[in-house]
């Protein structure tokens, strides 16, 4: 490995679990993040976790000094790791640095304007640079990424041609969100939600999503995701993509309802202000703070795939499913960066997982942390 791996935002509740998986993996990171104090401890606590002769290192850097991100690239053959969110706010930094230095990167976003930004204004700039970007490389959006995937890949063995893709993301099991979560779910509720319609990403917040699995229905809430830039990459046949989260359960018509709410309040002149700052005080302002073990043990992640005809006539169905999301967002963002870091990618620019290493490496990338096809 000719360059180095940096995780940004170590120190974090996201960046910690990355952080560990990427040292477990051999990769010794450089640790970056505001706090000195903070990052020698814990280059100490994991230094026992990878090869005794190579160690984790760490450096200082700050998303309010964008100079101080720059610094951590030193060349085109590292990359960077972004876990500092919310990245609407705070992300922008790293994602600038990555590009300037043509190298590779990877963050943990769920954000969908974030996420459209990079593909749509960064990817150009990063085919220029000969960067590769991996945004929302994590439980969002990753899992979608490898079950729509695999339904175009059996709708095409059986010789149909998929029109339509739909996504569901779901946790078996309590789902207790960490501080970064809820801070960028404040962060993007006024946001313009966006979903692949006739070829065309267009504003729409779209109708909650049904599936049929496990001989029940599951309902997700729809958001604008990866997927909607990349299935028809996969397949140029795919014209529609809808994408959802269903967290909210039995809920989720009414959060869906209320978040409609919210979002046309928030863009009212004088309204939209104190509809922001409502939302933040419901979510808080604490950082680093996440689920312990314990609770990440008790769930697991389940996201249903299927594709469709011209027609709306169902050609195929997936059914995956993992480690709990935080783990799971662990671990699939160490794999990226290990990846990127050993010259796997394919391609340049913004990437999706099959644009960036093909089908079978990422199939047998998610097998390796136990993110599978079971139906």
């Amino acid at each position: 490995m000719a360059g180095r791996a940096i995780c940004f935002g170590a120190t974090g509740f996201t960046g910690r679990l990355v952080a560990e998986a990427m040292v477990r993996a051999g990769m010794a990171p450089v640790l970056a993040g505001r706090s000195a104090e903070a990052l020698a401890d814990l280059t100490g606590e994991l230094a026992g976790l990878g090869p005794v002769d190579r160690p984790p290192t760490w450096q200082v850097a700050d998303a309010s000094e964008p100079a101080s991100v720059a610094a951590l690239v030193t060349s085109p053959d590292d990359v960077l790791v972004s876990t500092v969110g919310p990245f609407l706010r705070w992300g922008r930094p790293a994602v600038d640095a990555a590009v300037a230095a043509g190298c590779g990167y990877v963050d943990s976003t769920g954000e969908p304007p974030f996420i459209r930004q990079v593909f749509e204004e960064d990817g150009p700039r990063a085919e220029r640079t000969g960067a590769r970007l991996l945004t929302a490389f994590g439980y969002d959006y990753v899992p979608g990424n490898l079950a729509g995937a695999l339904a175009i890949e059996q709708a095409r063995a059986d010789g149909r041609a998929p029109a339509v893709v739909e996504v569901g993301y779901f946790v078996r099991g309590p789902m207790a969100m960490s501080s970064g979560t809820r801070a960028s779910i404040a962060g993007v509720m006024d946001a313009p939600p966006f979903a692949l319609r006739n070829g065309v990403l267009a504003r729409t917040r779209g109708d909650v999503l049904e599936f049929e699995a496990e001989g029940r229905t599951w309902q997700a809430m729809p958001v604008g995701a990866t997927e909607h830039f990349t299935m028809p990459r996969i397949d140029p046949d795919v014209r529609d993509v809808s994408v959802g989260l269903g967290w909210a359960g039995k809920w989720t018509t009414v959060a869906h309802g209320a978040t409609g709410a919210l979002a046309a309040g928030a863009s009212l002149p004088g309204v939209g202000s104190a509809v922001k700052a409502g939302v933040r005080k419901i979510t808080g302002d604490e950082t680093g703070i996440g689920p312990s073990p314990a609770e990440r043990a008790g769930s697991s992640t389940l996201v249903l795939a299927r594709t469709r005809d011209a027609v709306g006539r169902e050609l195929s169905a997936v059914v995956v499913e993992g480690p709990s999301p935080y783990d799971l967002t662990a671990e699939l963002i160490a794999w990226g960066a290990a990846m990127l870091l050993t010259g796997r990618a394919r391609a340049v620019g913004a990437l999706g997982p099959v644009d960036a290493f093909g089908l079978p490496e990422f199939v047998e990338g998610c097998r390796q942390m136990g993110l599978v096809r079971v139906g």
